[in-house]
């Protein structure tokens, strides 16, 4: 079921040195509604903004931003935006997504405000990558302990991308450089997910099995749980404790303490804090089995069908909705998920892998 008839080819030049996850881009529907839930709500830090834009950053981040909120008529992400070592790596990431036949848009002066010579692309999965060097530094706030908010945001972690082909995708990404933390499987080899990550924390990026190409989530980190916590007790005291679809909680994946949260627009954003270093060269990938119900809540607890069926559409060069395109491997919620919405385990069983080795 994952041999993959139809595998992306590796380029014979080698892929740009990506160093991190850096920015997305978000188009909003309602700009002001926006601002409200991630300036207000949230407390991201405002370093610039017009009519039509807003640029946020985190408290401990140095370039421009973190998040861009752009005013338009469909809700969805327009860039998934990572920073290069060097200037040459844009011209490599160029050459690069060229030789794979991918559409390409080269700017000298960026795309957004801030960001400097970049180029974007859509990638063989049907996502707007775009990559840069290139950036304006901003005051790094993190000794501004006057502006410190009790639910702080101070970096942000990772990218989440649906994409109907998981094992396709990650041989793509591993290509690109990318190197796998963990990943979720049954026992008949299909993959369900993968955790891929080019700084020394678990991921950077995500791929979840689903219909795609489309955004499942863009995560920010909190330097401890309670900050996580404090964000519940400020939603809750705000009556929007409706925006909380999930946790807050503790994965298994990643060892990290979650909230998913859903914006203005249902774009879902995670909060997440207390993952682990990944950054020696022969860190081993982690596998779970897709029935344990541990994987994705330490605890146990069930997860929420919509997390498994709804993310936000993805854009094309020209700003258009790219296509979704079915999953036809086994659905993750389907194997997992019974007829009383809740997680279970593989049949009568009365214990499961806990992030073992399959």
């Amino acid at each position: 079921m994952n041999a993959n008839p139809n595998p992306i080819p590796t380029p014979s030049i080698a892929p740009p040195d990506i160093v991190r996850c850096a920015y997305m881009e978000l188009v909003v529907t309602d700009l002001a509604k926006s601002r409200e839930f991630y300036v207000d709500v949230l407390g991201l830090h405002v370093t610039e903004e017009d009519e039509n834009t807003i640029y946020l950053r985190s408290l401990e981040e140095f370039i421009h931003h973190n998040l861009v909120l752009r005013k338009g008529p469909v809700a969805a992400v327009a860039s998934f935006a990572y920073r290069v070592r060097t200037p040459e790596d844009v011209d490599v990431a160029e050459a690069y997504y060229k030789e794979l036949g991918c559409r390409t848009e080269r700017r000298a002066e960026g795309f957004t405000k801030g960001v400097g010579d970049s180029v974007r692309v859509e990638d063989p999965l049907g996502f707007p990558y775009e990559f840069f060097y290139a950036v304006d530094h901003v005051e790094r706030l993190t000794q501004r302990y006057d502006l410190y908010s009790a639910g702080e945001l101070v970096r942000l972690d990772h990218f989440n991308q649906v994409t109907p082909d998981v094992p396709r995708g990650r041989g793509y990404l591993e290509d690109l450089g990318f190197r796998v933390s963990e990943d979720i499987k049954d026992s008949d080899g299909v993959t369900y997910a993968a955790w891929m990550h080019r700084k020394h924390t678990v991921h950077d990026t995500a791929l979840t099995g689903g219909d795609g190409p489309r955004m499942h989530h863009v995560a920010f980190a909190t330097h401890e749980k309670h900050n996580i916590i404090q964000i519940c007790d400020k939603m809750g005291a705000l009556r929007i404790s409706d925006r909380i679809e999930r946790g807050p909680g503790r994965h298994g994946v990643s060892n990290a303490f979650y909230l998913y949260i859903l914006d203005p627009d249902d774009h879902r954003i995670e909060i997440y804090t207390q993952d682990y270093y990944t950054g020696d060269p022969d860190n081993p990938t982690i596998t779970w089995d897709v029935h344990d119900n541990q994987r994705r809540d330490w605890w146990g607890n069930p997860v929420v069908p919509s997390w498994y069926t709804e993310a936000s559409l993805v854009l094309d060069l020209d700003g258009n909705p790219q296509q979704v395109v079915p999953r036809t491997d086994s659905s993750e919620m389907e194997v997992t998920i019974g007829a009383d919405g809740f997680s279970y385990t593989r049949g009568d069983e009365t214990d499961f892998k806990v992030g073992s080795q399959l």
